[in-house]
Protein backbone atom coordinates (compact mmCIF):
# COMPACT_ATOMS: atom_id res chain seq x y z
CA UNK A 1 0.00 0.00 0.00
CA UNK A 2 1.58 3.04 -1.20
CA UNK A 3 2.17 5.72 1.52
CA UNK A 4 0.00 9.00 1.71
CA UNK A 5 0.48 12.45 3.35
CA UNK A 6 -2.84 14.73 4.31
CA UNK A 7 -3.32 18.02 2.04
CA UNK A 8 -5.27 20.86 2.67
CA UNK A 9 -6.85 22.08 -0.61
CA UNK A 10 -7.87 25.54 0.66
CA UNK A 11 -4.35 26.16 1.99
CA UNK A 12 -2.69 24.90 -1.55
CA UNK A 13 -5.02 27.03 -3.39
CA UNK A 14 -4.27 30.10 -1.42
CA UNK A 15 -0.18 29.13 -1.84
CA UNK A 16 -1.08 29.01 -5.79
CA UNK A 17 -2.53 32.35 -5.84
CA UNK A 18 -0.23 33.80 -3.65
CA UNK A 19 2.93 32.62 -5.92
CA UNK A 20 0.68 33.95 -8.94
CA UNK A 21 0.55 37.61 -7.40
CA UNK A 22 3.98 37.28 -6.12
CA UNK A 23 5.39 37.00 -9.77
CA UNK A 24 3.26 39.24 -11.23
CA UNK A 25 4.20 42.12 -8.38
CA UNK A 26 7.92 40.93 -8.91
CA UNK A 27 8.17 40.90 -12.82
CA UNK A 28 6.09 44.30 -12.85
CA UNK A 29 8.97 46.15 -10.80
CA UNK A 30 12.03 44.96 -12.95
CA UNK A 31 11.88 48.39 -15.18
CA UNK A 32 13.20 49.85 -12.12
CA UNK A 33 15.88 47.34 -11.17
CA UNK A 34 19.16 46.86 -12.28
CA UNK A 35 20.00 44.15 -15.05
CA UNK A 36 21.65 42.00 -12.72
CA UNK A 37 18.45 41.49 -11.01
CA UNK A 38 16.08 40.03 -13.94
CA UNK A 39 16.23 36.95 -12.93
CA UNK A 40 14.12 37.69 -9.35
CA UNK A 41 11.16 36.12 -11.39
CA UNK A 42 12.84 32.41 -11.94
CA UNK A 43 14.46 32.58 -8.49
CA UNK A 44 11.00 32.94 -7.09
CA UNK A 45 9.81 30.29 -8.06
CA UNK A 46 12.98 27.76 -7.50
CA UNK A 47 12.23 29.38 -3.96
CA UNK A 48 8.11 28.13 -4.23
CA UNK A 49 9.55 24.85 -5.81
CA UNK A 50 11.77 24.34 -2.93
CA UNK A 51 9.65 25.45 0.07
CA UNK A 52 6.83 22.78 -1.80
CA UNK A 53 9.51 19.76 -1.35
CA UNK A 54 10.12 21.25 2.06
CA UNK A 55 6.41 20.92 2.93
CA UNK A 56 5.99 17.29 1.69
CA UNK A 57 8.92 16.34 4.07
CA UNK A 58 8.02 18.24 6.77
CA UNK A 59 4.47 16.76 6.60
CA UNK A 60 5.58 13.27 6.76
CA UNK A 61 7.85 13.67 10.36
CA UNK A 62 6.30 13.01 13.46
CA UNK A 63 5.70 16.33 14.96
CA UNK A 64 6.74 14.88 18.12
CA UNK A 65 10.31 14.80 17.00
CA UNK A 66 9.69 18.82 15.85
CA UNK A 67 8.81 19.73 19.50
CA UNK A 68 11.19 17.55 21.31
CA UNK A 69 13.96 18.80 19.13
CA UNK A 70 13.15 22.52 19.76
CA UNK A 71 15.50 23.42 22.21
CA UNK A 72 18.28 21.99 19.91
CA UNK A 73 16.60 24.05 16.73
CA UNK A 74 16.73 27.10 18.86
CA UNK A 75 20.10 27.01 20.17
CA UNK A 76 21.65 26.64 16.38
CA UNK A 77 19.48 29.89 15.31
CA UNK A 78 20.66 31.63 18.47
CA UNK A 79 23.99 30.41 16.95
CA UNK A 80 23.43 31.80 13.57
CA UNK A 81 22.48 34.82 14.65
CA UNK A 82 25.75 35.13 17.25
CA UNK A 83 27.64 34.00 13.70
CA UNK A 84 26.48 36.56 11.61
CA UNK A 85 27.00 39.27 13.67
CA UNK A 86 31.00 38.18 12.86
CA UNK A 87 30.95 37.25 9.71
CA UNK A 88 27.64 37.80 8.07
CA UNK A 89 27.35 39.99 4.23
CA UNK A 90 26.41 43.88 5.41
CA UNK A 91 23.86 45.31 3.09
CA UNK A 92 22.30 48.83 3.20
CA UNK A 93 23.82 48.78 7.41
CA UNK A 94 22.36 45.49 8.20
CA UNK A 95 24.45 42.80 8.73
CA UNK A 96 21.77 39.94 8.65
CA UNK A 97 22.56 37.95 6.10
CA UNK A 98 25.34 35.17 4.93
CA UNK A 99 26.30 34.64 1.55
CA UNK A 100 26.15 31.15 0.30
CA UNK A 101 27.70 30.94 -3.59
CA UNK A 102 25.39 29.94 -6.18
CA UNK A 103 22.56 29.45 -3.10
CA UNK A 104 22.62 33.33 -2.36
CA UNK A 105 21.84 35.04 0.97
CA UNK A 106 20.89 33.19 3.75
CA UNK A 107 19.11 35.49 6.63
CA UNK A 108 19.11 33.21 9.96
CA UNK A 109 16.58 36.05 11.62
CA UNK A 110 13.60 34.27 9.35
CA UNK A 111 14.29 31.37 10.95
CA UNK A 112 14.31 31.77 14.52
CA UNK A 113 10.36 32.47 14.43
CA UNK A 114 9.94 28.89 13.79
CA UNK A 115 12.00 27.42 16.42
CA UNK A 116 10.94 30.15 18.84
CA UNK A 117 7.47 29.07 18.19
CA UNK A 118 8.27 25.40 18.74
CA UNK A 119 10.92 26.17 21.85
CA UNK A 120 7.74 28.47 23.58
CA UNK A 121 4.99 26.11 22.67
CA UNK A 122 7.46 22.75 24.53
CA UNK A 123 8.25 25.29 27.84
CA UNK A 124 4.65 26.40 27.92
CA UNK A 125 3.15 23.17 27.47
CA UNK A 126 5.55 21.75 30.38
CA UNK A 127 5.65 24.30 32.66
CA UNK A 128 1.76 25.89 32.12
CA UNK A 129 -0.04 24.29 35.31
CA UNK A 130 -1.49 26.61 37.05
CA UNK A 131 -1.81 30.38 37.86
CA UNK A 132 1.17 30.41 40.33
CA UNK A 133 3.15 29.10 38.15
CA UNK A 134 2.91 32.33 35.61
CA UNK A 135 5.11 34.33 36.97
CA UNK A 136 8.23 31.97 36.37
CA UNK A 137 6.82 30.59 33.01
CA UNK A 138 6.81 34.65 32.14
CA UNK A 139 10.31 35.07 32.96
CA UNK A 140 11.69 31.84 31.12
CA UNK A 141 9.77 32.62 27.95
CA UNK A 142 11.20 36.38 28.17
CA UNK A 143 14.27 35.19 28.87
CA UNK A 144 13.92 32.68 25.24
CA UNK A 145 12.51 35.57 23.41
CA UNK A 146 15.03 38.27 24.64
CA UNK A 147 18.50 36.15 23.50
CA UNK A 148 17.86 36.39 19.81
CA UNK A 149 15.87 39.49 20.32
CA UNK A 150 19.28 41.46 21.21
CA UNK A 151 21.40 39.51 18.92
CA UNK A 152 18.77 40.64 15.95
CA UNK A 153 18.48 44.28 17.41
CA UNK A 154 22.49 44.36 17.51
CA UNK A 155 22.57 43.92 13.33
CA UNK A 156 20.00 45.83 13.42
CA UNK A 157 16.46 44.41 12.83
CA UNK A 158 14.12 46.20 14.79
CA UNK A 159 11.14 44.52 12.40
CA UNK A 160 12.20 41.26 13.48
CA UNK A 161 12.43 42.10 17.14
CA UNK A 162 8.85 43.49 16.98
CA UNK A 163 8.00 39.84 15.32
CA UNK A 164 9.74 37.92 17.95
CA UNK A 165 7.82 39.86 21.11
CA UNK A 166 4.48 39.63 19.49
CA UNK A 167 4.70 35.49 18.85
CA UNK A 168 5.39 35.94 22.90
CA UNK A 169 2.29 37.83 23.49
CA UNK A 170 0.39 35.80 21.73
CA UNK A 171 1.19 32.55 22.70
CA UNK A 172 1.21 33.38 26.40
CA UNK A 173 -2.36 35.06 25.40
CA UNK A 174 -3.56 31.48 24.15
CA UNK A 175 -2.56 29.46 26.77
CA UNK A 176 -4.77 31.49 29.30
CA UNK A 177 -2.22 33.10 32.02
CA UNK A 178 -3.91 35.92 34.10
CA UNK A 179 -4.24 39.20 32.55
CA UNK A 180 -3.04 41.27 35.33
CA UNK A 181 0.61 40.35 33.78
CA UNK A 182 0.01 41.47 30.19
CA UNK A 183 -1.34 45.00 32.27
CA UNK A 184 2.25 45.28 34.12
CA UNK A 185 4.09 44.51 30.86
CA UNK A 186 2.07 46.94 29.13
CA UNK A 187 2.92 49.57 31.64
CA UNK A 188 6.89 48.66 31.74
CA UNK A 189 6.29 48.97 27.60
CA UNK A 190 5.38 52.07 27.64
CA UNK A 191 7.45 53.36 30.32
CA UNK A 192 10.64 51.98 28.38
CA UNK A 193 9.46 53.50 24.57
CA UNK A 194 8.97 56.44 26.57
CA UNK A 195 12.24 56.65 28.31
CA UNK A 196 13.82 55.59 24.49
CA UNK A 197 11.59 58.39 22.78
CA UNK A 198 12.66 60.98 25.69
CA UNK A 199 16.38 60.39 24.59
CA UNK A 200 15.70 60.88 21.15
CA UNK A 201 13.72 64.39 21.20
CA UNK A 202 16.04 65.92 23.71
CA UNK A 203 19.26 64.21 24.44
CA UNK A 204 20.41 63.23 21.04
CA UNK A 205 23.99 63.01 21.30
CA UNK A 206 23.31 60.14 24.37
CA UNK A 207 20.76 58.46 22.38
CA UNK A 208 23.18 57.58 19.81
CA UNK A 209 26.14 56.67 22.38
CA UNK A 210 23.81 54.53 23.81
CA UNK A 211 21.64 52.80 20.98
CA UNK A 212 23.95 54.12 17.92
CA UNK A 213 22.87 55.60 14.72
CA UNK A 214 21.15 53.09 12.63
CA UNK A 215 18.27 53.47 15.38
CA UNK A 216 18.40 57.03 15.59
CA UNK A 217 17.64 56.57 12.23
CA UNK A 218 14.91 54.34 12.15
CA UNK A 219 13.22 56.36 14.76
CA UNK A 220 13.35 59.23 12.26
CA UNK A 221 11.59 56.62 10.07
CA UNK A 222 8.86 56.74 12.16
CA UNK A 223 8.58 59.86 11.99
CA UNK A 224 8.35 60.19 8.22
CA UNK A 225 5.12 58.03 8.76
CA UNK A 226 3.42 60.31 11.40
CA UNK A 227 4.04 62.94 9.34
CA UNK A 228 3.67 61.17 5.66
CA UNK A 229 6.95 62.18 4.74
CA UNK A 230 10.01 60.40 3.52
CA UNK A 231 10.27 59.42 -0.63
CA UNK A 232 9.34 55.91 0.03
CA UNK A 233 6.25 56.17 1.86
CA UNK A 234 5.36 59.69 -0.14
CA UNK A 235 5.69 57.91 -3.73
CA UNK A 236 4.01 54.32 -2.56
CA UNK A 237 1.06 56.45 -1.61
CA UNK A 238 0.93 58.31 -4.62
CA UNK A 239 1.78 54.89 -6.63
CA UNK A 240 -1.35 52.85 -4.61
CA UNK A 241 -3.88 56.02 -4.63
CA UNK A 242 -3.52 56.86 -8.66
CA UNK A 243 -4.21 53.06 -9.50
CA UNK A 244 -8.11 53.17 -9.65
CA UNK A 245 -9.88 49.91 -9.81
CA UNK A 246 -7.99 47.80 -12.00
CA UNK A 247 -4.53 49.35 -11.88
CA UNK A 248 -2.23 50.59 -14.58
CA UNK A 249 -1.78 47.09 -15.66
CA UNK A 250 1.37 44.64 -15.76
CA UNK A 251 4.65 46.08 -16.15
CA UNK A 252 3.56 49.71 -15.45
CA UNK A 253 4.57 51.19 -12.05
CA UNK A 254 4.04 54.80 -12.40
CA UNK A 255 6.96 55.88 -9.90
CA UNK A 256 9.98 54.63 -8.12
CA UNK A 257 10.31 53.65 -4.58
CA UNK A 258 13.02 51.66 -3.21
CA UNK A 259 12.59 48.07 -1.88
CA UNK A 260 9.44 47.81 -4.20
CA UNK A 261 9.71 44.19 -5.16
CA UNK A 262 10.10 42.99 -1.36
CA UNK A 263 9.03 45.28 1.53
CA UNK A 264 6.75 47.65 -0.83
CA UNK A 265 5.45 44.99 -2.67
CA UNK A 266 1.97 45.48 -2.14
CA UNK A 267 1.99 48.85 -3.59
CA UNK A 268 3.57 47.72 -6.82
CA UNK A 269 0.90 44.83 -6.77
CA UNK A 270 -2.27 47.11 -5.98
CA UNK A 271 0.14 49.78 -8.69
CA UNK A 272 -0.59 47.51 -11.40
CA UNK A 273 -3.53 46.24 -10.57
CA UNK A 274 -5.63 48.63 -8.81
CA UNK A 275 -8.19 48.13 -6.13
CA UNK A 276 -9.63 44.79 -7.42
CA UNK A 277 -6.04 42.90 -7.74
CA UNK A 278 -5.90 44.31 -3.89
CA UNK A 279 -9.06 43.11 -2.74
CA UNK A 280 -8.28 39.32 -4.38
CA UNK A 281 -5.08 39.94 -2.40
CA UNK A 282 -6.61 40.23 1.00
CA UNK A 283 -9.39 38.15 0.14
CA UNK A 284 -7.41 34.96 -0.72
CA UNK A 285 -4.93 36.37 2.57
CA UNK A 286 -8.41 36.23 4.82
CA UNK A 287 -9.15 32.76 3.50
CA UNK A 288 -5.86 31.60 4.32
CA UNK A 289 -5.74 32.75 7.80
CA UNK A 290 -9.25 31.47 8.68
CA UNK A 291 -7.85 28.06 8.04
CA UNK A 292 -5.18 28.01 9.73
CA UNK A 293 -7.16 29.35 12.87
CA UNK A 294 -10.32 26.85 12.21
CA UNK A 295 -7.14 23.92 12.59
CA UNK A 296 -6.11 25.25 15.71
CA UNK A 297 -9.75 25.09 16.97
CA UNK A 298 -10.28 22.05 16.01
CA UNK A 299 -6.75 20.20 17.54
CA UNK A 300 -7.62 19.49 21.34
CA UNK A 301 -3.83 19.17 21.97
CA UNK A 302 -2.65 22.12 24.16
CA UNK A 303 0.76 22.02 22.84
CA UNK A 304 -0.87 22.09 18.92
CA UNK A 305 -3.09 25.16 20.17
CA UNK A 306 0.02 26.97 21.07
CA UNK A 307 2.09 26.03 17.99
CA UNK A 308 -0.48 26.99 15.65
CA UNK A 309 -1.19 30.40 17.65
CA UNK A 310 2.89 31.73 17.30
CA UNK A 311 2.12 30.62 13.57
CA UNK A 312 -1.03 33.11 12.90
CA UNK A 313 0.74 35.59 15.30
CA UNK A 314 3.53 35.65 12.63
CA UNK A 315 1.47 35.78 9.66
CA UNK A 316 -1.46 37.89 10.66
CA UNK A 317 0.99 40.60 12.15
CA UNK A 318 3.28 40.53 9.40
CA UNK A 319 0.33 40.67 6.83
CA UNK A 320 -1.08 43.85 8.45
CA UNK A 321 2.17 45.67 9.08
CA UNK A 322 3.19 45.19 5.65
CA UNK A 323 -0.06 46.41 3.54
CA UNK A 324 -0.49 49.33 6.52
CA UNK A 325 2.91 50.44 5.93
CA UNK A 326 2.87 51.02 1.98
CA UNK A 327 -0.33 53.06 2.95
CA UNK A 328 0.69 54.99 5.63
CA UNK A 329 -0.94 53.31 8.63
CA UNK A 330 2.04 51.92 10.19
CA UNK A 331 5.57 52.84 10.65
CA UNK A 332 8.40 51.26 7.99
CA UNK A 333 9.63 48.50 9.87
CA UNK A 334 10.99 46.56 6.86
CA UNK A 335 8.58 43.32 7.22
CA UNK A 336 8.12 41.57 4.30
CA UNK A 337 4.37 40.29 2.96
CA UNK A 338 4.40 36.57 3.56
CA UNK A 339 4.47 34.16 0.61
CA UNK A 340 4.40 37.78 -1.70
CA UNK A 341 7.63 39.44 -1.37
CA UNK A 342 10.90 38.77 -3.17
CA UNK A 343 13.54 36.38 -0.61
CA UNK A 344 14.43 33.22 -0.27
CA UNK A 345 14.55 33.25 3.60
CA UNK A 346 11.39 34.80 3.97
CA UNK A 347 9.24 32.68 1.62
CA UNK A 348 11.21 29.54 2.73
CA UNK A 349 10.79 29.88 6.06
CA UNK A 350 6.78 30.86 5.83
CA UNK A 351 6.35 26.95 3.69
CA UNK A 352 8.30 25.76 6.67
CA UNK A 353 5.73 26.75 8.67
CA UNK A 354 3.15 25.87 7.02
CA UNK A 355 4.35 22.16 6.64
CA UNK A 356 3.98 22.87 10.30
CA UNK A 357 0.29 23.20 9.97
CA UNK A 358 -0.27 20.50 7.77
CA UNK A 359 1.75 17.91 9.95
CA UNK A 360 -0.54 19.19 12.64
CA UNK A 361 -3.44 18.89 11.01
CA UNK A 362 -3.58 15.33 9.77
CA UNK A 363 -6.94 14.83 8.11
CA UNK A 364 -9.10 15.06 5.44
CA UNK A 365 -8.10 15.30 1.90
CA UNK A 366 -5.92 12.25 1.40
CA UNK A 367 -3.55 12.17 -1.79
CA UNK A 368 -0.83 9.80 -2.70
CA UNK A 369 2.70 11.57 -1.66
CA UNK A 370 4.10 11.62 -5.21
CA UNK A 371 0.65 12.62 -7.09
CA UNK A 372 1.07 15.41 -4.21
CA UNK A 373 4.32 16.64 -5.57
CA UNK A 374 3.50 16.49 -9.32
CA UNK A 375 0.60 18.70 -8.74
CA UNK A 376 1.88 21.04 -6.54
CA UNK A 377 4.98 21.63 -9.00
CA UNK A 378 3.69 21.53 -11.90
CA UNK A 379 1.06 23.53 -11.39
CA UNK A 380 3.64 26.22 -9.75
CA UNK A 381 5.81 25.95 -13.13
CA UNK A 382 2.47 26.09 -15.47
CA UNK A 383 1.63 29.64 -13.75
CA UNK A 384 5.03 30.73 -14.09
CA UNK A 385 5.20 29.92 -17.97
CA UNK A 386 1.83 31.81 -18.19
Amino acid sequence: MKKKIKINKTIIFCLFIFYLISILSISSTLNYLPETLNNLVIKQTIFYILGIVLILIIINIDSNILINKSKYIYLLNVFLLLLVLIIGEKTNGIKAWFYIPVFGSFQPSEFMKISLILFLAEIINKNRKSEQCDFNLIIKCLIITLIPSILTFLEPDTGAVIVYFVILIVMLFVSGINLKWFIYFIFLGIFGLGSILYLYLYKQDLFISIFGSSLFYRLDRLFDFVNLNGMQLTNSIISISSSGIFGHGINNIPIYFPELQTDFIFASFTSCFGLFGSIILILTIFIFDKEIINIGKNKKENIYKYILSGICAVLIYQQIQNISMTIGLLPITGITLPFISYGGSSLISFMILIGIVLNIQKNKWLIHKKKAFLILSFSTLFIYFL
